[in-house]
């Protein structure tokens, strides 16, 4: 099991806690189900390398918070790459009156919520990861007020 956190060149963010933000991933996924964490890599970028990777992978010409590659071998695995736009999550917590933290948490769990098979591309499968979102931010909240 290896979760890890690493920026592209033009992005200069440094995840602060970084343990135990591993430690919060590694609850989401066990409450989600009976899954093992294999090689699970968060890619902070910016928006523009995030629209590169966009273009190159997805052929979508639009920018985005985030995009999931599932890189798993079995069912029971949780392993990817996610690529997480910096500038895409400081520009939503601003539009939406919401803290970057919180919105940072939000990001963070729906790559991984992607990954432990929610879809949120359906209108009726928006709710189901909204809701798990916000379990997960609580968990988090949670976690931050324990150690304090």
């Amino acid at each position: 099991m290896a979760i890890a956190f690493a920026a592209l060149e033009h992005c200069t963010f440094k995840l602060p806690q970084k343990l135990l933000r591993k430690k919060w991933l590694q609850n989401i996924v066990q409450a989600e189900g009976n899954f093992k964490i294999g090689e699970l890599n968060y890619i902070f970028c910016t928006d523009e390398e995030l629209l590169e990777v966009n273009k190159e992978h997805l052929n979508h010409d639009y920018y985005t918070d985030i995009i999931t590659f599932d890189m798993a071998e079995y069912d029971d695995e949780i392993a990817g790459d996610i690529y997480v736009s910096i500038d895409r999550i400081i520009d939503h917590a601003q539009s939406l009156g919401e803290g970057f933290e919180r919105e940072l948490s939000r990001v963070l769990a729906h790559g991984v919520l992607h990954l432990c098979g929610y879809d949120d591309k359906a209108e009726a499968e928006i709710p189901k990861m909204r809701a798990a979102e916000e379990r997960a931010i609580r968990l988090w909240q949670e976690m931050i007020a324990q150690k304090s």
